[in-house]
């Protein structure tokens, strides 16, 4: 399987929709599309630089969170294949297949249409670089092995060890624009499902922080390599201590 591009939502909650557009909107740099579907529930963020890669999403309930599209030649067979290594289909219409994977993530196949250059990072004022550039899969700990494993045969992308002794990273081809992090949870409540948080690298996590706090973001916590913060819509991201240009092939 060939994936040609990759896609992350932040999926809001219909109360803090407009905020939480806004909030991306001046984080990223970027400008809005126009809306789309039914009830005008999907808007992708357009960058200066580069093909999109971010996307926002109105729910109608639930407290929201993160899913990803990955972008394939041939969605139907991709979604089998995905089927018979543990993942669910959810709903099926043309062009799109939605699917939870073994530990219950949510994730979509889609066609690929013609994206291939990913945004640069951002220069900021001050005079560091940020770039809102990738996924994390937080997971059950009773469910990690399996969802590692179902990511590792499906993607086919190589993985390594990161920092910290509870994360896996998988390494998407350096032309794709998302970084693809697995986070092992310290706990889980009984039949809780895997969930994701996108997560921001630069090159000064002080100062990066301070421009989300005024731009309407709350900090959450602090920890060694990274702070958690919460944006006007009241998802989770985290702010991370890692150089946006960095390949991070070359660590493998």
């Amino acid at each position: 399987m060939a994936i040609r591009w990759t896609t992350a939502f932040w999926d809001m909650p219909a109360e803090g929709f407009e905020a939480g557009v806004a909030f991306w909107l001046k984080v990223t740099d970027s400008t809005l599309s126009p809306r789309r579907g039914p009830e005008g529930e999907f808007a992708t963020l357009l960058p200066k630089g580069g093909d999109p890669f971010l996307r926002v999403q109105r729910l109608r309930d639930g407290k929201g969170g993160s899913h990803l599209d990955l972008h394939v030649d041939d969605v139907e067979d991709d979604a089998e294949r995905a089927v018979g290594l543990g993942a669910k289909e959810v709903h099926r219409e043309p062009g799109l297949v939605v699917l939870n994977s073994p530990g219950g993530f949510a994730f979509c196949l889609v066609g690929h249409h013609g994206e291939s250059e990913a945004p640069p990072a951002l220069l900021r004022p001050g005079g560091w670089r940020s770039l809102s550039d990738q996924l994390c899969v937080d997971i059950p700990p009773q469910a990690f092995d399996h969802e590692l494993a179902f990511w590792q045969t499906f993607t086919g992308w190589p993985h390594t060890l990161s920092d910290s002794r509870e994360f896996r990273r998988l390494l998407p081809p350096p032309e794709l624009p998302l970084q693809f992090l697995l986070q092992r949870l310290d706990f889980a409540e009984q039949g809780q499902s895997a969930t994701a948080h996108m997560d921001i690298a630069c090159t000064d996590v002080d100062a990066e922080t301070e421009r989300h706090v005024a731009l309407g973001a709350e900090v959450v916590r602090r920890h060694h390599f990274w702070q958690v913060m919460r944006d006007p819509a009241g998802l989770e991201y985290c702010i991370c201590d890692r150089d946006p240009d960095k390949d991070l092939h070359a660590a493998a």
